[in-house]
């Protein structure tokens, strides 16, 4: 009797069962390949975001935007006024006032026979400085006689012919030429007089005629010496000695030529000495000279002290402090400004974490900061710090 299936058990049949296992081998190896992702996926994979830059440029201004590292390299300010008194230090030096300074010429040629004066020492008006044998004194003298002796005998002559011609006994021209001759002799007096004044030789000299006596013009200090005893001076132009009166000096300094627009006449100013460093000296601006010196290019400014205990000596050393009324300037650090050729320029905020650049004129720099004259408001905010890296 035959067995017959039952409908739901139905199994495979015979010889399928191998078929089914290789499909499933199959589709198990195709499945693993599906999920393998493509060589094309990992590259989008791995791309990585445009990297964004520190800053842009619309126009003239320059841009930082959100989230750039560049915003934590700049340091902004506000540009702050400040009353300013600013102070110039310049070396001096102490000469003597020319006003009151004498050179000795000799007034003949000779030799020194004798000298008073010493350098440094201090003489007064009329002192004897030295003793010259002099041939033009002698001969200066000897003309004096000549002429006084000389007017003598025209005036005995004159008076003798006008008591001739009251009688008739002369003829005109004879007195008047005894007139003239007179008158010469009278011109020639008086030049001689005053060649015996002008050398400075005694009126009533007789003795010792070729010895002159050099006495001092003025009162003061011997501050030059150019002569010894047995030298003989043959050029009237020389001086033989520089005599000044030392109650009054003056503290000359040398300022540059940039800053001659900061000194004025009647300008206060201090004097500090190496000798007296705990002496401060208060004086004013006297004298600005109206030349620069072409060598040095520099401009003469003399300042007067009164020195009647002659603390201040001639050639000393001294530093001048030049004070100038204060002044409202515009201040920033010197890391603010950026030189580029022959101008300066500073980077201005004129948005937010927008800046432009702008050209300023220094008035003068003073330690770590400058002072703007122009270019910038009292205000307006600077970049002070890392401005150089929006100038890249």
């Amino acid at each position: 009797m035959s067995q017959e299936t039952s409908p739901g058990r139905r199994g495979p049949r015979p010889g399928q069962s191998w078929l089914l296992v290789l499909i499933g081998l199959i589709a198990g190896v195709a499945g693993e390949r599906l999920i393998v992702p493509s060589k094309s996926n990992t590259e989008v994979d791995r791309t990585e975001p445009a990297a964004q830059a520190p800053f842009s440029r619309i126009g003239n201004r320059i841009v930082v935007p959100p989230g750039s590292l560049l915003r934590s390299k700049l340091v902004v300010e506000d540009a702050a006024t400040k009353e300013v008194a600013r102070e110039l230090v310049l070396p001096a030096v102490v000469e003597a006032d020319p006003a009151r300074t004498v050179n000795v010429m000799p007034p003949v040629t000779g030799v020194v026979v004798d000298l008073m004066a010493q350098l440094g020492g201090r003489v007064v008006k009329g002192e004897q400085l030295a003793v010259i044998d002099s041939s033009d004194l002698a001969q200066a003298i000897s003309d004096e006689e000549k002429a006084r002796s000389a007017l003598k005998l025209t005036k005995q002559t004159l008076d003798r012919l006008l008591i001739l011609e009251k009688t008739s006994a002369i003829a005109v021209k004879d007195r008047e030429q005894a007139q003239s001759d007179y008158a010469q002799a009278q011109s020639e007096l008086e030049r001689t007089d005053a060649r015996l004044r002008a050398i400075g030789a005694p009126m009533d000299q007789k003795a010792n005629s070729r010895l002159l006596s050099v006495k001092s013009p003025v009162s003061g200090s011997v501050i030059s010496l150019q002569v010894a005893p047995g030298a003989y001076l043959n050029d009237p132009t020389a001086a033989m000695m520089t005599i000044a009166n030392l109650d009054t000096v003056w503290v000359t300094a040398n300022v540059p030529e940039k800053d001659v627009s900061f000194i004025f006449t009647g300008q206060t100013v201090k004097v500090a000495f190496a000798s007296y460093p705990d002496r401060v000296f208060n004086g004013k601006v006297l004298f600005i000279s109206d030349v620069i010196e072409p060598d040095t290019r520099r401009n003469k400014v003399r300042i007067a002290f009164e020195n009647a205990d002659k603390a201040l000596k001639p050639n000393m050393f001294a530093n001048v402090t030049f004070v100038a009324p204060s002044v409202t300037r515009i201040m920033v650090p010197n890391s603010a400004l950026l030189m580029t050729n022959d101008r300066t320029s500073v980077f201005v905020e004129v948005a937010s974490w927008a800046f432009e650049r702008r050209d300023v004129e220094i008035a003068y720099q003073e330690g770590a900061a400058a002072a703007i004259k122009s270019g910038l408001e009292p205000g307006e905010r600077v970049v002070v710090k890392g401005a150089v890296r929006l100038n890249d």
